[in-house]
């Protein structure tokens, strides 16, 4: 392996196993020591990637949790097809795809928005840039299904996209305290109500 590849190897390794134990324990817990201890690499390995782990903490916001939320939210809002069935499936086949994990742990997302937002203004930026990318795509299905006659015209799109933004977010929260899904049926419910009553 050439040692550029090795290099980049290595930097995945810190990003990804990062990732898991921000995800599971909370960054401001989780020590450059840990990191080492759990990666099996020595502080120079990482301090030759990344500065600090304020830079570590960026990058794993916008490599690994931006890409997730795009791939599972706001791409298929993109797709060709009625909006409120792709508005539903987004929604709903998601909530309903999450292993057991994903279901104890909540969303990465948040849990970063809950612990650090507030706490310096780059990781504010970092997060509020994946938000504010869902919001334009959900506005822009909803407007669009406005035009095919699908969604009632008075509906504000603004006010709909961040509701069903806070409304996913907050139930992957929500459901941590729980010790089963019936929380999330309650929700799926809820939800499948709420388009209902958008629909045109």
């Amino acid at each position: 392996m050439h040692q550029g590849q090795k290099s980049e190897l290595t930097k995945e390794i810190i990003l990804n196993k990062s990732f898991k134990l921000f995800y599971e324990n909370g960054f401001k817990t989780t020590s450059v020591d840990k990191i080492m201890e759990a990666t099996k690499l020595t502080k120079g390995a990482f301090y030759y990637h990344y500065k600090s782990k304020k830079e570590l903490g960026l990058a794993v916001i916008s490599l690994k949790v931006q890409r997730r939320v795009h791939e599972g939210m706001i791409a298929p809002l993109y797709k060709s097809g009625n909006a409120v069935e792709i508005l539903e499936s987004t929604f709903l086949d998601r909530i309903k795809s999450f292993p057991l994990y994903d279901k104890k742990h909540g969303c990465p997302m948040n849990n970063f928005i809950n612990e650090i937002a507030d706490y310096e203004a780059a990781y504010q930026l970092a997060l509020r840039k994946i938000i504010d990318e869902w919001r334009a795509g959900l506005i822009a299905l909803i407007e669009r299904g406005k035009a095919e006659n699908s969604i009632k015209e008075s509906v504000s799109s603004k006010a709909v996209a961040i509701y069903l933004i806070s409304a996913f977010e907050g139930i992957r929260g929500i459901r941590k305290l729980y010790d089963d899904d019936i929380i999330l049926e309650e929700y799926i419910a809820g939800l499948s109500n709420y388009i209902e009553q958008i629909k045109k």
